[in-house]
C-alpha cells in the first residue's frame, strides 16, 4: 500500500506501516447505528465521509443505506483523496454550521493526517464523530497529534465499541446488548 503523501517519512518510520483498509462487518455497522441512535441528544441528520478506496466506500454506502432505513437524515455523502484537508466544508454545503454528528469510513492513515487540519480549519469536532473500527487504530491516534481526537468514538468489528480519551488513549468498550453505550 502506498503511504499517505503527508505523513512524513520520519512519522511512518517511528510508528511503523499502518494497516490497510478492511471492510466492515454486520455486527461493526449494528453497533454504529446504536451508537448513534442511544446517544442524548437524539441526533436525526449526519454527514458521512469515507477515504476513496473500496472498503471504506463500501462502509459509507452501507451506513448511508442503514440510517436511512431507520428514518436518518444523511445530510450529505463526501468522499475525499489522500491529499483532501477536509470533508466537512462540502458535507455543510458551504458556511453552514457543522451537522450534529459525522460519520468517518476511512483506513488509519487518513486519520493521522486529517484530523489535525479539520480541528483547525473548520467547526469540526471529535466528540461529534463516530468512526468504523479503523479509526481506532493506536499509531493512528498518535499520529494526530495530542487531544485532536479526544471524544471520537465508533464500533468494533465484534460489534462493541471504543472511545478516545485523555487526547490519546484508544478504550475499547464491549459489545452492549442493545442499551445505552
Amino acid at each position: 500500500m502506498t503511504p499517505s503523501p503527508l505523513l512524513r517519512p520520519a512519522e511512518l518510520a517511528a510508528y511503523g506501516p499502518l494497516p490497510a483498509p478492511a471492510g466492515h462487518t454486520d455486527a461493526e455497522l449494528t453497533s454504529l447505528l446504536r451508537l448513534l441512535s442511544t446517544g442524548r441528544p437524539r441526533i436525526h441528520t449526519v454527514a458521512v465521509g469515507h477515504s476513496r478506496d473500496d472498503a471504506s466506500r463500501a462502509a459509507a454506502e452501507a451506513f448511508t443505506e442503514a440510517w436511512r432505513a431507520r428514518g436518518g437524515a444523511v445530510l450529505a455523502v463526501v468522499d475525499w483523496p489522500e491529499q483532501a484537508a477536509s470533508w466537512l466544508r462540502p458535507a455543510r454545503g458551504g458556511g453552514g454550521p457543522p451537522p450534529p454528528a459525522g460519520v468517518v469510513a476511512a483506513p488509519p492513515r487518513a486519520r493521522g493526517h486529517q484530523a489535525p487540519r479539520r480541528g483547525h480549519s473548520t467547526g469540526w469536532s471529535p466528540a461529534r464523530t463516530f468512526g468504523f473500527a479503523a479509526l481506532a487504530e493506536p499509531r493512528a491516534v498518535a499520529l494526530a497529534g495530542p487531544d485532536t481526537v479526544d471524544g471520537l468514538r465508533g464500533a468494533t468489528a465484534d460489534g462493541g465499541s471504543w472511545e478516545i480519551r485523555h487526547g490519546w488513549q484508544v478504550t475499547p468498550l464491549p459489545p452492549s446488548d442493545g442499551g445505552g453505550r
